[in-house]
């Protein structure tokens, strides 16, 4: 049988530009982009020459050491993609894939300095004033809502009907979304994301949200994200706060979807991870932290500028050149983790959330979100499984993301909502509609999130207490 020929080195299905350099998309890189992550780290070394998409050079930062150092060195690369010598020299065209992820706006991971500092510490302070106990409260009842979705069918997808939905919820509750509103905001912000036909439509019905959330919030002020951010010493325009709500509602979605996905699919699959977190050796923070080092919710950050011509990893890199942050690549340096079986625990030193300056400033948030969903998850469905074989599941890849399409599970079937074993099963919301929705009516404040439930033994002990 003859061997069909191998596609040209230009052509994208091959995975390398006209230069010989690989490209950073492509079936290649999103199939596998850890096994391409270690093919260029063992051409290259530290650091490796790549393409981005319309075969524009980059530099691909996979050593730990080496994203800290570009990560915590602004003054030698910054953060305003207006720096960038493609973009200036006119080789990024208006619809160029990675034009929403490098065209410049007013917010503080878009800026350096004094700038950066005066929007990053309004944004900084006005998160930190959330307390920790109604983060947990609000997702408590977000989860418990979306689980009496599906408990009565003994089957789910915790990637549709879980995952891809809790964050997203919880953020609308903090950034000052009236519950009617919510579920049909994280419709449209997902749409959005995604990339679909209607995306350009979700776009501005998100905007048109937040921008009149931002209208009420001047009108009356609450205990949300909007209203601090809009009363902040920093005296930040509408505008601004504008873009800070957006840049941190949409943030949140992906990073901590993954984050619960990937931690509940290795709680499912992994014999030593269950040995260990039901000998009592790893809490669920440990569990996350660990995911965090193995599977970061961010596979690349984008990017990075270099100020002035520098070396970096033994590369000669020149003013203007653009640098992505592997942070999954980095994650895995052999030169700090030798041997991936050993476990980190206790261990904050991955880069999931980057470093520097532009460290993610709502990580904590997301790790409440994620540690409280699982917590609430695996305490409502004890005898959760896989409903397939861990070896059938499919991730889908892009530059800065992988994520699983599915998770799908199985359970004994279950009657009633959180609280009422038999009470009927009460909804997140009501159906949403197919099209995109206008624009809401003007916003009404937001009823209580209600009373906590009472504090039950770890999930832990009561999971593993069955086997």
């Amino acid at each position: 049988m003859s061997t069909p020929p191998s596609p040209p080195p230009g052509c994208p299905a091959h995975g390398l530009g006209p230069d010989g350099l690989r490209r950073l998309y492509g079936p290649e890189a999103e199939a596998d982009p850890m096994a391409l992550y270690e093919k260029l780290r063992a051409e290259y070394g530290a650091v490796a020459p790549v393409l981005v998409h319309g075969d524009l050079p980059a530099w691909l930062v996979l050593g730990h050491r080496e994203n800290l150092d570009v990560a915590r060195t602004p003054s030698r690369f910054a953060r305003d993609p207006r720096t960038w010598r493609d973009m200036r020299e006119g080789r990024v065209p208006p619809d160029h894939p990675l034009g929403p992820m490098v065209t410049w706006g007013p917010v503080c991971n878009f800026t350096d300095g004094p700038v950066h500092e005066r929007l990053r510490d309004a944004v900084m302070e006005s998160l930190q004033r959330f307390d920790r106990r109604g983060i947990r409260r609000y997702v408590t009842r977000f989860a418990n809502q979306l689980i009496d979705g599906f408990v009565a069918d003994g089957h789910a997808d915790l990637v549709e009907d879980f995952s891809a939905q809790l964050p997203m919820l919880v953020m609308t509750q903090l950034i000052g979304a009236p519950d009617e509103h919510g579920p049909r905001l994280v419709r449209a912000a997902r749409d959005m994301l995604r990339g679909t036909e209607t995306a350009l439509e979700s776009d501005q019905y998100v905007t048109a949200t937040l921008q009149q959330i931002l209208e009420s919030k001047k009108a009356a002020p609450g205990r949300d994200l909007t209203s601090w951010l809009l009363e902040h010493p920093s005296d930040l325009t509408d505008a601004e706060v504008l873009a800070h709500v957006r840049v941190v509602l949409i943030a949140a979605f992906e990073t901590t979807a993954n984050l619960i996905a990937n931690t509940v699919r290795m709680v499912l699959t992994d014999r030593r991870f269950r040995a260990s977190l039901s000998g009592g050796h790893m809490t669920l923070p440990d569990a996350l932290e660990q995911v965090l080092w193995d599977q970061p919710p961010i596979n690349t950050v984008l990017g990075r500028w270099a100020t002035g011509d520098t070396v970096l990893g033994g590369h000669q890199i020149k003013g203007g050149d653009m640098l992505l942050l592997s942070l999954a690549a980095g994650n895995v340096d052999p030169e700090i983790r030798p041997d991936l079986s050993v476990p980190v625990h206790g261990n904050r030193s991955h880069l999931a959330f980057s470093g520097g300056p532009h460290e993610c400033p709502g990580q904590d948030i997301g790790r409440a979100i994620a540690d409280t969903g699982i917590e609430v998850l695996l305490a409502r469905l004890p005898d959760l499984e896989m409903a397939v074989p861990d070896s059938e599941l499919q991730r889908r890849g892009s530059l800065m993301f992988q994520h699983l399409v599915a998770l799908p599970v199985k359970f004994t079937p279950r009657s009633g909502a959180a609280g009422d074993p038999a009470g009927p099963a009460a909804p997140v919301a009501a159906p949403l509609p197919e099209a995109v929705p206008a624009p809401p009516a003007p916003l009404v404040a937001s009823p209580s999130a209600g009373t906590p439930r009472r504090r039950q033994r770890p999930w832990w002990v009561r999971w593993f207490g069955r086997r």
